[in-house]
């Protein structure tokens, strides 16, 4: 299995708290937005007398409501073509597992949400990336990229759309390339929507609204970052494809069934008022352009701006990500603080990119991001005069 980039420097960060020194956390995405106070009500107040396990696809009720917010974003579908999963990233494992054998390749644009490696081991998958690039802000590949990539064990491709780690969104004509490449070649498109509401430059397009893909489209999602209930571990598997639901049944069942009291959560939480997510987008929008502005004013710095989600990319002038962010944590402070950011190297499934890159999560409110953007700056000019 391998190293989780987002988590794999937390010992580092430990040992710098024990010596007093403040970190402040850019490198995951766990949003200090408050849960809602309905959600965690609606489980505060639940009354039953036993907690017993709920259908494998999840309570019926749940994926009924389920339905009815799907149907407020545009996607039409029925809480039979839902299985509720442990988070989005049991979504993600099931698709892999019902729709690959082992040894087959799943293609996915690079940089990606490093799980998808991680579970692409325990399925027995190989990955297979396409590099998007900096430069351009990490827009889709072009389809000839996608043509050269495709043999006779490519079964899916996968995308995260708004993009982790990049924030890039997918426009409507992107998603409509992909749909021509997975007709020409009988592939499925896995589409990871977790950040659906987040979007700044754009309007989302879901892959559950392209036509005439039915059978080859799966929706992998998740209540964690959308509700700030990353904890629940409450996320849904989607497909109008009915073999394939079956299939995925299998699996779900193998493991009995979603966590009782997050369906409960996630139940509420489609009840939450139409304007909910307008405060927490004009927040997350306000960091953006703060941590996007503070990036590209540090010489030799670029950051593109991201579209989406809560994750911005920057490259760096440095010549290893991974021993930077580990020095960040070890041995550099400024006025007893520094910053922990995501070294982009485990994002990239080619050997050898990302050297210079890292992700920020802009998590934090805008005086944590002014201070971390202010050890950051510090940080650089020491590190590049102890590279020079």
């Amino acid at each position: 299995m391998p190293a989780s980039p987002i988590r794999k420097l937390v010992p580092f960060a430990d040992a710098a708290k024990k010596r007093g020194v403040k970190v402040f956390h850019l490198n995951i995405g766990q949003p200090d937005i408050e849960t809602p106070k309905t959600v965690l009500d609606a489980v505060r107040h639940s009354d039953f007398k036993i907690l017993e396990y709920s259908h494998s696809a999840g309570n019926e009720s749940y994926r009924k409501k389920l339905v009815q917010y799907y149907s407020q974003v545009g996607v039409n579908v029925n809480h039979n073509q839902i299985i509720v999963t442990t988070g989005g990233s049991e979504a993600i494992l099931f698709a892999f597992m019902a729709c690959l054998d082992a040894g087959d390749e799943v293609i996915i644009p690079e940089p990606f949400y490093a799980n998808y490696n991680g579970f692409a081991v325990e399925a027995g998958v190989k990955v297979v990336p396409i590099t998007a690039s900096i430069e351009d802000g990490f827009a889709l590949p072009p389809i000839a990229e996608f043509e050269k990539a495709i043999t006779p064990r490519t079964k899916a491709i996968i995308i995260c759309n708004p993009n982790n780690p990049t924030g890039y969104l997918y426009s409507r004509e992107e998603m409509e390339v992909l749909k021509e490449i997975i007709l020409r070649h009988n592939l499925y498109l896995f589409s990871d929507e977790a950040y659906r509401e987040f979007c700044y430059t754009g309007t989302h397009f879901s892959a559950m609204q392209l036509e005439g893909v039915d059978d080859n489209i799966v929706l992998v999602d998740t209540i964690s970052k959308r509700y700030s209930a990353c904890g629940g571990r409450i996320g849904a598997f989607v497909t109008r494809n009915n073999e394939l639901i079956q299939a995925a049944m299998k699996f779900a069942q193998a493991r009995l069934s979603p966590p009782s009291f997050a369906q409960i959560a996630g139940e509420a939480a489609v009840d939450l008022p139409a304007d909910y997510f307008d405060a927490t987008k004009a927040l997350y929008q306000s960091r953006r352009d703060l941590l996007v502005k503070r990036l590209n004013a540090m010489p030799g710095v670029f950051c593109p701006n991201p579209g989406g989600a809560f994750y911005a990319m920057a490259k760096l002038p440095i010549d290893d990500a991974d021993k930077f962010c580990q020095w960040l944590l070890e041995e550099f402070n400024y006025n007893n603080r520094t910053v922990m950011l995501a070294p982009a190297t485990g994002f990239y499934g080619t050997a050898g990119l990302g050297k210079q890159e890292v992700r920020l999560a802009y998590v934090l409110n805008e005086n944590d991001i002014s201070s971390a953007m202010d050890c950051l700056e510090k940080a650089l000019e020491a590190y590049v005069a102890l590279i020079a």
